[in-house]
């Protein structure tokens, strides 16, 4: 497993970073090609936040914990990153198509150049690769990231782009490209 370590407001210790790639470095064993996880240390009040993000075969995993010890937020989000694991992945194997977990895709981010306009301002734009899956695939990836929509390419539709969003009645919508 690749780790990427982010300090805000605070400075980490050695034995820290050793614990922390200890602890994560178990859930390593969950999946069958090697991981990268983003571990981002910071300080909010006199807490402390420990935010963990794995990335395995474009499927993103993210825990954030904040308790009043490091390691103690740190066991907690591997905790629960574990529990997010091994539920959806038994999901996946139960409702969707057979290995699911097992695609390789590439997501390629590249913030773009200042672009100013008059009446919208552009503060950040992202280009990535859209995956081709299925609609619960991409509500549980949704899910997964904590996000309020998701983008992808229906497998279920020709793959047609499609963007699947949480209501706020707690459901699901789904928009779906349509072709004339």
């Amino acid at each position: 497993m690749k780790f990427t370590f982010t300090e805000k407001k605070m400075a980490v210790s050695d034995e820290l970073r050793a614990y922390s790639e200890k602890k994560i470095g178990k859930i390593d064993r969950l999946f069958k090609t090697e991981s990268h996880a983003y571990v981002t240390f910071s300080t909010e009040r006199g807490r402390f936040r420990a935010e963990v993000t794995l990335r395995n075969n474009g499927m993103f995993y993210r825990m954030s914990e904040l308790t009043s010890d490091m390691y103690a937020s740190v066991d907690s989000a591997v905790a629960g990153i574990e529990r997010q694991i091994r539920k959806n992945k038994t999901r996946l194997e139960k409702r969707l198509r057979d290995g699911a977990l097992e695609r390789e895709v590439k997501p390629v981010y590249v913030p773009s150049g200042d672009e100013n306009e008059e009446e919208f301002k552009i503060i950040r734009n992202k280009k990535f690769y859209i995956a081709p899956m299925c609609v619960e695939e991409a509500i549980l990836q949704m899910n997964l990231l904590g996000h309020t929509f998701f983008a992808f390419k229906n497998t279920e539709d020709e793959d047609a782009f499609s963007v699947v969003y949480r209501r706020k009645d707690g459901g699901y919508g789904l928009i779906t490209d349509q072709e004339e």
